[in-house]
């Protein structure tokens, strides 16, 4: 855990960044070879791609003034309801069986073309858990060391006592929350799990709740995809489509606490593994996203489909903190490598041009989306989609 400034290095967050991206091409080249197949996204493999409606409602109806006022910001300062392509996936960097214990996501697009907020999309990455286990850049590194060494026993011993540290902390957070109980997924809730910023002063962290009613029929366990099968099944036969209530869970440094002690907002956006308690600070609804039925992407679309929420944000709604800062050029240079060896141009899949502050991923060495993860699905957490 980073408690202070004092724990922070961005000259060293800087040397690590570089080395992620190494250790996530290789990663992801790893995968590739176990399973004698071409590169394809790092991590979140097994998926569904879809498309849905994104309706943003009119947050003065009913809203009490100050707190409208503040979450009508960015995209969700005009009502509307917006075209969305989204992918429900595991976080497995290898195609297994859907009942493996694991981590389930949810990543989406939103069309926002006259909104008057944005020049194109903006694009959201959520899973079902509430917290990353990769707590920052320096555990990132920490975990892409391990999981890339020839021998992971010999690579644990051979860390730094801290790195040491980091790894274990982060290995068991992760198997925490891959072992959930299994349900279809249009029936789990979603979290953003890192925080973004809303507006000019306000930083937040994003919620997709099933609605109680969404259908699903019963998993068949001796269906190694039972998950995407049935998501399938309710796209193409239910007559009501599954919906999501979107909520946003304001940073409230004077009402949240960790270990009963109040921190500061750097706290809370450094410390990706951190909780922020909803007793504490609350989500409130502003949209709804709802699949549309018969809208299963064809397999060559949804390969070229991806989310960037870093890409695609404005600079009032890009993610912040040390893992986000990490995360964007491995993820871009995983996305250009697996766009390359399907044949299409890497440039042409960009999402916009770097937010406000953060590096620069088309000018960063050789980057390129997604690097791989071990059997406990690290590399999902980082969200390499």
């Amino acid at each position: 855990m980073t408690e202070s400034d004092a724990d922070r290095d961005r000259v060293r967050e800087t040397a690590d960044i570089d080395m992620i991206v190494e250790k996530s091409l290789l990663m992801q080249a790893n995968a590739a070879a176990q399973q004698h197949r071409p590169l394809c996204r790092g991590t979140h493999a097994k998926g569904v791609c879809a498309r849905a409606q994104f309706e943003i409602f009119d947050l003065t109806a009913g809203s009490e003034r100050a707190l409208a006022t503040r979450l009508a910001k960015g995209i969700f300062s005009k009502p509307g309801v917006y075209s969305a392509v989204l992918r429900f996936a595991n976080a497995d960097p290898t195609v297994k069986s859907d009942f493996k214990p694991d981590v389930r996501s949810l990543s989406f697009s939103v069309d926002v073309v006259g909104n008057g907020t944005n020049g194109g999309r903006q694009d959201f990455s959520m899973q079902n858990a509430t917290t990353l286990p990769i707590n920052d850049s320096p555990a990132f590194l920490a975990a892409m060391n391990l999981l890339t060494a020839s021998n992971q026993v010999a690579g644990l011993w051979t860390l730094p006592f801290r790195d040491k540290l980091r790894v274990l902390r982060t290995l068991t957070l992760a198997g925490l929350q891959a072992r959930q109980k299994i349900k279809p997924y249009q029936q789990l809730r979603y979290w953003s799990t890192v925080p973004f910023l809303h507006g000019p002063s306000d930083v937040v962290k994003f919620s997709a709740t099933p609605y109680p009613d969404n259908p699903a029929h019963p998993l068949r366990r001796n269906n190694p995809s039972g998950l995407q099968d049935e998501l399938i099944r309710h796209l193409l036969e239910d007559t009501r489509m599954s919906a999501f209530d979107f909520g946003i869970q304001f940073l409230d440094v004077d009402r949240m606490t960790y270990w009963r002690k109040r921190r500061d907002a750097d706290f809370w956006i450094e410390n990706a593994s951190v909780e922020w308690n909803e007793a504490e600070a609350p989500f409130h609804t502003v949209a709804r996203l709802t699949l549309l039925p018969c809208s299963q992407l064809a397999p060559e679309e949804s390969a070229a489909t991806y989310f960037d929420v870093t890409g695609n944000a404005t600079p009032d709604s890009k993610p912040v903190g040390s893992i986000n800062r990490a995360r964007w050029p491995a993820e871009v240079a995983s996305r250009r490598a697996r766009t390359h060896v399907c044949g299409r141009v890497a440039e042409d899949l960009e999402g916009g041009s770097s937010p406000a502050g953060e590096p620069d991923a088309r000018s960063t060495k050789k980057r390129s989306e997604e690097p791989d993860a071990s059997a406990s699905g690290l590399g999902d957490r980082a969200s390499w989609r």
